[in-house]
């Protein structure tokens, strides 16, 4: 079942520039408002956005605090891709099109969390 999800991202800067900038992304109301818990395997793991009566437009994926593991965002396995931060959280918005990505690891990445808004 759907639900409505609002994104945004919060920029707080302190220091030399003193701020808060916040971003926000359109509200869906086709969210399947879920969290997924994945074990990347190492080489390519093809991430399929969830179905079922929803339509999500983002991911926000937070790999483990501790990962080593090297993780790359593709389109399709044989992709170059561009290399992700090993422990930041990133988000990728989705075209209405897309039916699947490609994170490829370096190894073993146990606890990739997966938030579809």
């Amino acid at each position: 079942m759907a639900v409505t999800a609002t994104r945004s991202t919060t920029i707080t800067y302190t220091v030399d520039t003193v701020g808060t900038q916040v971003i926000n992304a359109a509200s869906n109301a086709a969210s399947p408002g879920s969290v997924e818990i994945k074990t990347l395997a190492s080489g390519a793991n093809t991430i399929t956005p969830p179905t079922g009566g929803s339509s999500p437009v983002s991911v926000t994926c937070v790999p483990p605090a501790g990962n080593t593991q090297t993780l790359t965002l593709k389109g399709v396995t044989g992709d170059t891709g561009f290399g992700l931060h090993l422990t930041d959280p990133f988000t990728v918005t989705l075209a209405t099109t897309t039916t699947t990505f490609v994170i490829t690891a370096g190894g073993t990445v146990t606890g990739m969390r997966l938030y579809w808004t």
